[in-house]
């Protein structure tokens, strides 16, 4: 099962180098198209500044031809999208176009201005003059205009428009992954519920018939001793019948001593587990009180030290430590097994997950289940050094 996770993490690695990838493509091409449309206007504004320096050379002639001025007049009158301003060798501005003044006039050259665009037009020449968008024009050997232009709405739109887009497919991936996260958990709640009550409901029928025999069984000449053990067994099996029909439901939670039911729950694993395998508790001082289900807790730290029983193998030790840290109730289970990679940390929680030929997967499952969501808590790996051991945490809220 341990595969399967090794796979879905290649899986999402891999599905994420092609998501940037496509990214980093898509944002290529854009950026390509921007770049066409700026030497597009670099060149109009090339031409526009051409067609400036024809018209004040026909001005200077003798007889000026109208058909040359009234096409080059033309060329002026076209640019209705780039922001222009023209300027002498001193910085004064001699025209500007396309601007959206403060104080709404028409673009042209300068007449009578209020202060406030005057000053628009000084902020807008300074702020131009910091790029590369500029076109000297040289009227004569000793005398230059300069002609300034902004990139037009468009462009700065298309600019723009990659990395919008790229934000909605973000947002879109987002809700879209998050949809199915919640519906992957809705689903497997279901299969929780449906298989905690069946488990229960099966385990009821034989269960209500050993109690029967049970009571049969001094009758019919069986000591004592050999009842007992057997009632306890019945008993046990009760108790995992009701934890699986409280898993399909809110169980009833009340207060209780953590130390008294990690104290229980050790000393009933301590004699169902090898002789050579140490189980030794060390409690806080105090009662630690907290809001829990005490079977289901129970369940859990059977879980974690059946765990650790596991990973330990043959001869080793574990350790169970409680103890108080800020309003927080802390358990803490150490084993001297082999230890659990960096990596698995978070997925050992996973339903199906296991190092085991013949394990299901479910144990460390159903106790993140029952801590974090019944409990309020939280269950993580702590520590883990592979050959030298792990440490399971719990962290309960105070009462």
């Amino acid at each position: 099962m341990a595969g399967i996770y090794e796979f879905r993490r290649y899986g999402k690695a891999a599905l994420l180098i092609t998501a940037a990838v496509m990214v980093a493509l898509f944002l290529y091409i854009s950026n390509g198209l921007v770049r066409d449309l700026s030497k597009q206007e670099r060149d109009r504004m090339e031409i526009w500044a051409d067609a400036t320096k024809q018209i004040i050379n026909l001005g200077s002639a003798e007889e000026p031809s109208a058909v040359d001025l009234d096409f080059l007049l033309g060329i002026i009158e076209r640019n209705t999208t780039i922001p222009v301003l023209l300027t002498d060798d001193d910085g004064n501005i001699l025209q500007y176009r396309n601007l959206d003044l403060p104080d709404k006039e028409e673009d042209g050259l300068l007449g009578e201005m209020s202060e406030t665009n005057r000053l628009f037009l000084q902020n807008k020449l300074a702020e131009l003059s910091s790029t590369p968008n500029v076109i000297h024009i040289v009227i004569a050997p000793q005398t230059m205009q300069h002609l300034y232009y902004e990139d037009s709405t468009l462009l700065k739109r298309l600019s723009y428009y990659p990395y919008v887009q790229l934000l909605v497919m973000l947002a879109f991936i987002a809700v879209v992954y998050f949809a199915v996260l919640s519906t992957k958990k809705a689903e497997q709640n279901k299969v929780w519920v449906g298989l905690s009550k069946e488990t229960a409901h099966q385990l009821g029928t034989p269960i209500s018939s050993l109690m029967a025999w049970m009571e049969l069984l001094p009758e019919m000449g069986v000591d004592k001793e050999t009842v007992a053990e057997m009632n306890k067994d019945v008993s046990r099996l009760s108790m995992i019948a009701s934890r699986f029909s409280k898993i399909g439901s809110r169980p009833v939670m009340a207060v209780c001593d953590l130390n008294t039911t990690v104290a229980n729950a050790a000393a009933y694993m301590s004699s169902r587990i090898s002789p050579r395998i140490s189980l030794s508790v060390s409690l806080g001082e105090g009662r630690m009180e907290v809001s829990a289900c005490a079977p289901l807790f129970e369940w859990v730290m059977e879980n974690l030290i059946k765990n650790a029983v596991d990973a330990i193998g043959d001869s080793g030790s574990i350790k169970v430590e409680t103890h108080i840290e800020e309003r927080l109730a802390v358990l803490e289970v150490t084993d001297s097994g082999k230890g659990i990679a960096r990596k698995n940390f978070k997925t050992v929680f996973n339903p199906g997950f296991t190092t085991k030929s013949r394990g299901w997967g479910l144990g460390l499952t159903l106790a993140k289940r029952i801590i974090e969501q019944y409990h309020g808590g939280l269950i993580f790996v702590k520590d883990s050094v592979v050959g030298s051991g792990s440490t399971f945490r719990i962290e309960l809220p105070l009462v």
